[in-house]
């Protein structure tokens, strides 16, 4: 199944109050899709702030990862300024599809 990444930046306004009010939801939402994430977690500011969210999801097509984005309650919430979804060829590194 292809693999893609979903690389979310926060918005700068109302990012990290969005994030909290969301946050435990999200958790479970993610906690669903069970072994179809192989590598998810937030993107940090360099004073270690959470500015945004990394998930590299394995889905059937691009149009089924983009639907998959969608039903994410941050991005329900409006957390994200901007979502880049493209899909990855995993080359090197542990945990590589076969």
């Amino acid at each position: 199944m292809p693999l893609y990444c979903f690389h979310c930046l926060d918005d700068e306004t109302h990012g990290a109050e969005r994030r909290s009010a969301n946050r435990p939801a999200h958790l479970e939402w993610a906690g669903t899709l069970g072994e179809r994430i192989r590598m998810a977690g937030p993107l940090m500011s360099e004073d270690g702030r959470m500015i945004g969210s990394l998930f590299l999801i394995e889905a059937e097509s691009l149009d089924a990862a983009k639907e998959l984005g969608q039903q994410d309650p941050y991005a329900k919430a409006g957390l994200f300024a901007d979502v880049q979804i493209n899909e990855v060829k995993w080359l090197l590194g542990p945990g590589k599809p076969a």
